[in-house]
Parts: structure tokens; sequence; C-alpha cells
């Protein structure tokens, strides 16, 4: 199975090939949010240098939420634009769970963090059990300091699996101090090539949800935002009607 894997959630612009378990090429920028004018040309310069017909894809699997407003209508555009034009299927892999598999066969928590604003964080917690990622707490948006709370409570627990925790994602630069104040040495950070989100990682997970069935069509698809934006938000403190985030 031929996955194309896009990730454009936040920062970082990242466009993979894999096939089955063979990673054919990846490209990813971790270098201002410009996706609009480079996602579709790195797209077409990876397939240029690995001369790939893209039509020979079978899945498109895209990081579907939660991030950047605009990166996710960018890249979640860009899938569902190949998908009608080439009749390929989507497959929609959350942003964090694709985070969590750069960490593949880590021996703790591991926990992605990714900056939303006014000391809030969107993250998850994962582990790895027989080379399957697991989701141990799902997806949420959280202030960082609540976050570490529950991720402290969590460690204490009898009932815990692992007492150490792994973070990884743009929200460690931003809060790193903090939790090793929280944690101490119950932490530890990715090192920089797996701290980012990673199209590979998207496109790996695609194969296996693909396997599962777990695909929709280009016209289902649509993004998880889990928050609504500022422009939003004020327009609904001011009692005005809005359209929802999923709706475009």
């Amino acid at each position: 199975m031929k996955v194309l894997g896009l990730e454009a959630s936040g920062i970082v612009a990242s466009v993979a090939l894999v096939e089955d378990n063979k990673l054919i090429a990846e490209y990813t920028i971790n270098n201002k949010r410009t996706h609009s004018k480079t996602l579709m040309p790195m797209l077409d310069e990876m397939r240029t240098r690995i001369d790939a017909d893209i039509s020979d894809i079978d899945v498109i699997a895209v990081a579907s939420g939660p991030g950047s407003y605009t990166g996710l209508r960018i890249s979640s555009a860009t899938a569902k634009g190949l998908g009608m034009a080439l009749n390929k299927p989507i497959v929609s892999v959350p942003t964090m769970e694709g985070m969590a598999y750069n960490m593949w066969g880590a021996n703790g928590y591991i926990c992605p963090i990714v900056d939303a604003r006014r000391s809030q964080v969107y993250t998850g917690t994962y582990y790895f059990e027989d080379g399957n990622i697991i989701e141990h707490t799902p997806t949420s948006v959280v202030l960082i300091e609540d976050l570490l709370s529950s991720l402290c409570k969590m460690l204490s627990a009898d009932d815990r699996l692992y007492d150490n925790i792994v973070f990884l994602g743009d929200g460690v630069n931003l809060h790193h101090d903090l939790i090793v104040e929280k944690l101490g040495d119950k932490c530890t950070f990715a090192p920089a090539h797996m701290n980012m989100p990673s199209a590979a990682s998207i496109a790996a997970l695609g194969v296996k949800y693909a396997a599962c069935g777990d695909i929709e069509s280009a016209s289902e698809h649509r993004p998880s935002y889990y928050m609504l934006s500022q422009a939003e938000k004020e327009r609904l403190d001011e009692g005005k009607d809005i359209v929802e985030p999923s709706d475009y």
C-alpha cells in the first residue's frame, strides 16, 4: 500500500511517501508558517525527485488536528483536492497521535504538547504495547498547569504503567522549565529530529488505519479544530451567529 502523508497542522510543513513499511521520501520544513505557498511545491518537488506518479498512491493520510486553523485548513484542503482529483480515499490521523508515533518503542508515557496560546496546550498521552500505539488519555486542550497536575497524579497512581513521561512538540520550548519544576526526573524530552510533527509518521499510521478500513472519502473529510478561532470567539461574545469551524 502506497500512502501519501501530509502534515501542516502547525509551523511544520511536511510531505512524505510511504509504501508498506518503507519510507520512500520525506520533505520537511520547520521555518515560518507559509504552507499556502510551500506545501504543494514541496509535494511536487518530492514527486519529481523520486520520479513518482502521484496517481499511483492508494491513500492520502493527513494530520487532522488539533493545531493551527490556517495550517489545518490548508492541509485538509490539499488532501481533499488531491483526493477528489485522483479519486483516492483519505485517512484522518489525529495530530497528537502522529507526533507520539515519532517516539515508537519509547519506554514510558509519551506526551506531545502543542502551543494553543494563553498558557494552553493541545495534548494527549500515549504508550506503546506490542509495537502498537495506545491512547492513554484523549486529545484535549488544557492549561499547562492543569496538564502537569494531572500528569503528576497519573504518575503516582497505583495502576500506572510507567513512572516517566517523554515530552515533545513546540510546547516544550515554551514550558520546559515549568515541566522540569513539576516533574523533576520523571520527565525527558525528545531530541530535535523527533520533536516536531512528521508526515512520515502520519503516512506510516495511515498505512495501519487504511489496512483496518478506517478511511473516508475526500468529500467527507473534515479537520478537527477543538477550539473556536479568536475571530469566532469575538463574534460569539458579540452575540453574532458564527459558522462552525468544521464547515468550509
